[in-house]
């Protein structure tokens, strides 16, 4: 059975299967919703202070675009946490080995970067939040950065 929820038009009760927001009866509302709720979403989430607005505005920079496609050459698309583990896994992900909030300088620093699948990812942002303070409604930590991959792969799988 589809997921569903409530039709999004004032008073009416009519579900509608995800991904839409409204029934058929009221899906001409369907096309002004969906860009202002990106736009609240951006606005909210993604450009909520001005320290997030310069973050999130330099990963659509020129500059990122080549160095995001150079690290990936360089490191083949191998997942660099799996890779010291042994697995040989692909990534696309291009993340900072410590991130842009505990050290803003190294944005763009290729040493700070390397080549991560979204599990390892996922597993790494959980590890940052904790031992950085990194994430939204964390405070950041004032804590010396740890740069070997090894050693942030064994910390965050617990090893």
């Amino acid at each position: 059975m589809p997921r569903v929820r409530r039709c999004k038009a004032s008073g009416c009760f009519n579900m509608v299967a995800l991904p839409k927001h409204y029934c058929d009866k009221h899906a001409d509302q369907e096309h002004e919703y969906v860009p202002r709720d990106m736009h609240r979403y951006n606005t909210v989430t993604r450009k909520r202070n001005e320290n997030k607005r310069a973050q999130y505005n330099f990963y659509r920079t020129k500059q990122w675009v080549n160095i995001r496609q150079r690290v990936l050459d360089e490191q083949h698309y191998l997942c660099q946490y799996c890779k010291c583990d042994g697995i040989v896994k692909q990534g696309k992900i291009v993340d900072h080995i410590v991130p842009i909030e505990a050290s803003p300088n190294d944005k763009a620093d290729i040493s700070n970067l390397a080549v991560i699948c979204s599990s390892c990812h996922t597993l790494k942002t959980k590890w940052e939040q904790q031992t950085y303070g990194t994430g939204k409604g964390n405070q950041l930590k004032q804590v010396s950065p740890i740069r070997s991959i090894a050693m942030i792969n064994k910390l965050m799988k617990n090893k």
